[in-house]
């Protein structure tokens, strides 16, 4: 909207000073006639912008132009700051949003808290985008169009109808009733329920959404960190689990634990750690015992030994060939 691209541009001037026509298009995204137009706007409106010819000229604000937001304090300043460094609102399309919000936020920052509090949240990551082995985070493909129309059937409790690709088939039209959004390591979800089960979708999924008119079948109030967890539950505790009894070396203990779905049993054992793990099936236990290499044993089941032996073996064999 207009309105708001007019208050970023005058936020964009309060906290740079001056900005050539070219540099505040490419920040709001628009062209620069567009930003004249924006300007001379603003001009009418009674807002003190003026421009600066010359090589390095530009549009300004007359110094004080200003408000301020007396009631926060440093440290929620600092708060609000390292908030907004979190990638979860990308995963609901509110990525531009946020950043205009936090634009907002620090304009209006009392000039005490300014320069500390956005000095102090440069001196704090979180979740960056690879690890220390450069493993980057798994960033999901979502259609803004797609996301933006789930997110109005939550908010507006209206019923919501999904194209949905669910792994291993074929996409199919749904009609839900939407609960709420949840982001997971980067991955978004929407809780629903379908004829009155409950339904946990990617959001990655969803080809294609449309907002119906009708009012979603829904209590009033929800607390979805709890509807989370039940979910979170009955999924560990579904499907093909696979149980397995083994022996891991105490520094790995953690690896092994990030990766199951729970630990049944654990006793040390000789200086190793002796377990029983449940797995969410017989692909997941093979590979998570795989990635442990010789600081874990498999004990049972008898045909888990045999499928990593037989890994192994064919490891073995294809690095045991003669140099060509």
């Amino acid at each position: 909207m207009r309105a708001d691209r007019l208050v970023s541009l005058v936020l964009l001037l309060r906290r740079h000073g001056r900005l050539s026509a070219a540099t505040l298009a490419r920040e709001l995204e628009v062209s620069t006639r567009t930003v004249l137009r924006d300007i001379e706007a603003l001009s009418a409106a009674g807002v003190p912008v003026y421009a600066e010819r010359g090589r390095h000229g530009g549009f300004a604000l007359l110094p004080g132009f200003q408000t301020e937001l007396t009631g926060l304090n440093h440290d929620e300043a600092l708060a609000l700051l390292v908030a907004g460094s979190r990638r979860g609102a990308q995963v609901f399309g509110l990525g531009s949003s946020l950043a205009s919000a936090m634009l907002k936020v620090v304009d209006a920052l009392p000039e005490s808290f300014r320069q500390t509090a956005a000095g102090a949240a440069e001196r704090l990551l979180i979740d960056p985008e690879m690890d220390l082995l450069s493993r980057r985070a798994v960033e999901e493909e979502l259609p803004d169009a797609v996301v933006a129309e789930v997110r109005r059937a939550v908010f507006a409790g209206h019923r919501l109808r999904i194209h949905y690709e669910a792994k291993g088939k074929a996409a199919e039209w749904r009609t839900v009733d939407p609960i709420g959004l949840v982001t997971v390591r980067e991955q978004g979800y929407l809780l629903a329920t379908k004829a009155g089960e409950d339904r946990t979708y990617r959001l990655s999924r969803i080809l294609a959404a449309e907002e119906l008119g009708e009012p979603a079948q829904r209590p009033d109030r929800v607390d979805l960190d709890r509807a989370w967890q039940e979910r979170s539950t009955r999924f560990r505790t579904g499907g093909d689990q696979v149980a397995v009894v083994l022996r891991v070396h105490p520094a790995r203990r953690e690896e092994l634990v990030g990766t199951a779905l729970a630990v049944l049993a654990e006793e040390t054992d000789d200086g190793w750690l002796r377990m029983e793990v449940a797995f969410q099936d017989a692909r997941h236990a093979e590979w998570a015992l795989w990635q442990l290499s010789t600081s874990a044993e498999a004990l049972e089941p008898q045909w888990l030994r045999a499928a990593l032996r037989d890994r192994a073996a064919a490891v073995a064999g294809r690095y045991g060939e003669a140099v060509r």
